[in-house]
């Protein structure tokens, strides 16, 4: 057997854990196969990698030399196949814009405004509900841009050399049936849905466990969260069988009002990211001020936000 890049990557989750176990279950594998496949590596090597008891396992010398072997070739190895796609993915001589992004109000307006400004440049567009995989495109180079949301403060997936830019920060509202005793309010307070059932898009951010959290300093546990499309969330708002957690820019159906609450217990940036070497870097600015203007357009549709915002200045767009 010839060592290879994923034996490295191997004996580097095992010195990381600290335990063949812990390895086993960050990797997706059953111990037992990890094991046998460390003493396969270990073979080729020569001796072993790590002293294994009870307390988990720890390099030997010939580990440590290993790791620090690894810990060179494997980013190195990473970089040489970013860079290889991205320039297998590279427009040449023709101008492009590839664009990605996460459910959001920004996209759409940002695809109108290259289109208006740049008619005869191709504008393609990739969605998911995974900001990892997006950031995970930019890096390489299947994408250009990506628009992508963190929930209040958190930071945008930082595994690579993606430049973000926060486009705007907006608080999240909630949507209601109509006939719901609260619909009529300015705004309510998390506590007073706590009986409530609740639905939300899916996502990879750590929005569960702000809401969580915020739920808790309510004093209250949410009940059913539904993690479903946005058009389930709707028909469920307008059946009255959840109330649905939304970015306040979102346009609600008929049948469904969107209520603010009460002093911004949940907050969601949006995020612009893109490559500093990718093809498309030095129009960055200018996507930057597009971005901002498509959020801008956003909020003014959004009557609601609108009005919420005169009395709260600190969120909306970014300066």
């Amino acid at each position: 057997m010839d060592l290879e890049l994923r034996h490295l990557r191997i004996v580097r989750a095992v010195a990381e854990a600290g335990s063949v176990t812990k390895a086993a279950s960050h990797l997706g594998l059953a111990q037992p196969a990890l094991t046998a496949q460390l003493k396969r590596i270990e073979r080729v090597l020569g001796g072993a990698l790590f002293d294994r008891d009870h307390n988990g396992a720890r390099p030997t010398p010939l580990g440590d030399l290993v790791l620090s072997r690894a810990m060179v070739l494997l980013p190195a190895a990473r970089e040489l196949q970013e860079e290889a796609v991205r320039f297998a993915n590279a427009s040449g001589d023709v101008p492009r814009y590839r664009l990605g992004a996460t459910n959001g109000p920004i996209l759409g307006g940002l695809v109108d405004r290259l289109a208006t400004e740049w008619p005869s440049t191709p504008v393609s567009t990739y969605t998911s509900w995974s900001a990892k995989e997006l950031t995970t495109m930019v890096m390489l180079g299947r994408i250009d841009f990506a628009l992508i949301g963190a929930c209040g403060e958190s930071s945008p997936p930082v595994d690579g050399p993606v430049v973000w830019l926060t486009v705007g920060m907006d608080p999240v509202f909630v949507l209601l049936n109509t006939e719901h005793p609260l619909a009529s309010r300015k705004e309510v307070t998390l506590a007073e849905l706590s009986g409530e059932r609740w639905a939300v898009t899916p996502g990879d951010s750590c929005f569960g466990d702000c809401f969580a959290t915020a739920c808790a300093r309510a004093g209250f546990t949410p009940q059913t969260i539904y993690e479903t499309d946005v058009a389930t969330c709707m028909h469920l708002a307008k059946v009255g069988r959840a109330a649905v957690l939304c970015q306040a820019t979102f346009q609600p159906a008929p049948g469904v009002t969107m209520v603010p609450l009460a002093g911004a217990p949940l907050r969601w940036r949006q995020l612009l990211g893109w490559h500093p070497e990718g093809p498309c870097s030095g129009a960055a600015t200018t996507i930057v001020e597009h971005a901002k203007a498509a959020h801008a357009d956003a909020i003014r549709r959004s009557t609601r936000y609108a009005a919420w915002l005169a009395e709260n200045p600190r969120y909306g767009t970014s300066p």
